[in-house]
């Protein structure tokens, strides 16, 4: 079987269709579906069926996607064997994180892998729904996501994760609220409070949920932006209060954060990798350094750059 329609094949699943995974691989839908045929007729069964305009996996496609993730891994593993023999392990290593992670992590990241040598890192912010992270590793080689933290984590059975950071979430107030000089507050306090927050389908939208279940009451949401600066300003003017992350935060003088007492709020980072593009010696060195960093912050309670 060909290796590239092998790897064609698991794109298909992971982004849904060939027309996603036609533009993850950089190749045309047709040179796709030609790949899916000559895959089927090598295996001797059909892999894929058609359900309305698209198209899905059959379960004997599934079960050969899951043997392409052992076939991609044990390529890595051969490659490795032989670049361990290298002084150093070079190349490119693609990095992506929702834009809070990436103004979090990526300065230090940088400079430690500069430091280094050998590893050119590319950086991109990526803000996508939860659900969504683990597709982005068919783009990218490690992908910080972040989730609520209780509850199943949803990334899917695809991808390796690896655990960086717990963040609190704490309530963004204007400078003159009542409560801004206070040590912390109660869903109860809050009430009554028009809120700011972020779009369905990301994670902070559940915790705000949680709150209003500590507080019997549903909050009052009256704009939903993802941009933590730009609501930052909004609290800042008096528009609403916010969830925000403690450590990637903060920064705006007309804000004050204050810790929420009588919930659980937090949100979970983690790392997001394919099991075979973990095999790379590169990839596991940025990981490393990854880790690293974050054990730093969250050591110091302080996520900002510097």
């Amino acid at each position: 079987m060909d290796v590239r329609a092998l790897e064609t094949l698991r794109a298909v699943r992971s982004q849904g269709g060939v027309t996603a995974a036609a533009a993850v691989l950089h190749l045309t839908p047709s040179a796709v579906s030609q790949q899916l045929a000559g895959l089927a007729q090598d295996a001797g069964v059909p892999l894929t069926e058609r359900v309305g305009r698209g198209l899905r996996l059959t379960a004997a496609g599934d079960a050969l996607a899951d043997a392409a993730v052992d076939v991609a891994v044990a390529l890595e593993r051969a490659r490795t064997a032989c670049a361990v023999f290298r002084d150093a392990p070079t190349g490119t290593v693609r990095v992506a994180a929702f834009q809070s992670g990436a103004w979090m992590l990526f300065p230090r990241l940088l400079t430690r892998v500069a430091a280094r040598g050998g590893i050119e890192l590319r950086c991109s912010d990526e803000d996508v729904a939860q659900r969504e992270f683990a597709a982005l590793t068919d783009r990218h080689d490690l992908v910080v996501a972040h989730r609520p933290e209780d509850g199943e984590p949803g990334w899917g059975g695809g991808v390796r994760v690896v655990p960086l950071l717990r963040e609190p979430l704490d309530v963004a107030l204007p400078a003159e609220h009542r409560w801004a000089d206070r040590e912390s507050v109660t869903p109860a306090d809050l009430a009554d409070e028009d809120w700011i927050t972020v779009r369905h389908g990301f994670p902070l939208a559940r915790a705000l949920a949680d709150v209003g279940l500590r507080s019997d009451t549903t909050p009052r949401v009256v704009q939903r932006i993802n941009d933590f600066h730009v609501v930052e300003a909004l609290v800042a003017a008096g528009h609403g209060i916010a969830l925000l992350p403690r450590y990637s935060s903060g920064l705006h003088p007309g804000v004050r954060l204050v810790p929420l007492v009588g919930v659980r709020a937090g949100r979970q980072v983690d790392v997001l990798v394919r099991r075979d593009v973990a095999e790379r010696r590169a990839v596991r060195v940025v990981l490393e350094e990854l880790v690293a960093v974050a054990g730093e912050i969250d050591g110091r309670g302080d996520l900002r750059p510097g």
